[in-house]
């Protein structure tokens, strides 16, 4: 599904500061996070070396995409005119309270609606020198299936042993269909991670710890609000760090500042970058930490 539209995503989602994308101990503790770390360029630095393709397949994606933006053009599907997702979740879990419930999941499809559709309650504490970029991408997630397997597994880690059946994880449901969401215990440090566009099928979606997926069950304090998954859906769907992962980077979208480096936890506005023409920081944006 997300080979189809992921050039929607050009039009970046801006949101009040929350939470993203974190770290924490290691993974048999299990403490609460209190900081944050994305993992999805580190596995895209290791996909790149392992596939000498994806680069040129990437470059492809960013072509399509910038002629999709020139020429307007606009897929629609269901009857509310916006492109609808469909979401399949898998579960792998060891013990009965990271086993999450239905409810849980669903909180977690509801934060993703609102969060790419402009609804989110959040969203009136933009700053009017951003409020005009911040998008309703006209996208909906549906939620498809729930699967859920066992593990014996204390933690798991970035090398996608949880989307193999074969490594005790979940293969994924038709990736040209569905986007697929593995739900695990813990990942030993990691909170979240997402495959880019133009990898490997077999390997498609993000993963999510359970306590930080959704905003209702056992969800943690101070990240319990879903914007994890947010930011993860945001990779997913081709969007890069808002700092583009360099001092002063580029994350390819032409309506947001350059930023210094990530911000973490939730600077106070106006928060001015020192690189050249010194623009004040989209903090609020959710591809921000």
């Amino acid at each position: 599904m997300r080979k189809i539209f992921y050039y929607l995503m050009s039009a970046m989602i801006v949101a009040a500061c929350s939470d993203v994308e974190l770290s924490e101990n290691e993974a048999e503790q299990d403490p609460i996070a209190t900081s944050r770390k994305c993992s999805s360029m580190d596995v895209l630095q290791a996909n790149l070396s392992a596939d000498p393709g994806l680069q040129k397949r990437m470059n492809a994606i960013e072509d399509h995409t910038f002629s999709a933006i020139r020429s307007g053009a606009v897929a629609r599907i269901n009857a509310q005119g916006k492109i609808e997702i469909p979401v399949v979740v898998n579960v792998l879990y060891r013990s009965s309270s990271e086993n999450i419930s239905q409810t849980q999941i669903q909180s977690q499809i509801d934060v993703l609606n609102e969060d790419f559709n402009k609804t989110n309650a959040d969203a009136s504490q933009i700053p009017s020198l951003f409020s005009g970029v911040a998008a309703d991408v006209d996208i909906q997630f549906v939620l498809h299936a729930v699967n859920r397997k066992y593990s014996n597994k204390r933690s798991w880690n970035t090398n996608d042993d949880m989307k193999k059946s074969s490594k005790g994880g979940i293969n994924p449901t038709d990736p040209s269909q569905y986007m697929n969401i593995w739900v695990v215990n813990s990942m030993g440090g990691i909170l979240g991670y997402a495959q880019f566009p133009g990898g490997n099928p077999a390997t498609d979606g993000i993963v999510v710890a359970h306590r930080y997926f959704g905003r209702t069950g056992v969800v943690s304090a101070p990240f319990d609000k879903g914007r994890t998954a947010t930011h993860e859906v945001g990779h997913y769907l081709n969007l890069r760090h808002i700092w583009g992962d360099a001092t002063c980077g580029n994350d390819f979208v032409s309506d947001t500042p350059v930023h210094n480096t990530a911000n973490y936890g939730c600077p106070s506005y106006p928060h001015m970058s020192t690189c050249s023409g010194n623009p004040t920081e989209m903090t609020m944006n959710y591809m921000d930490y």
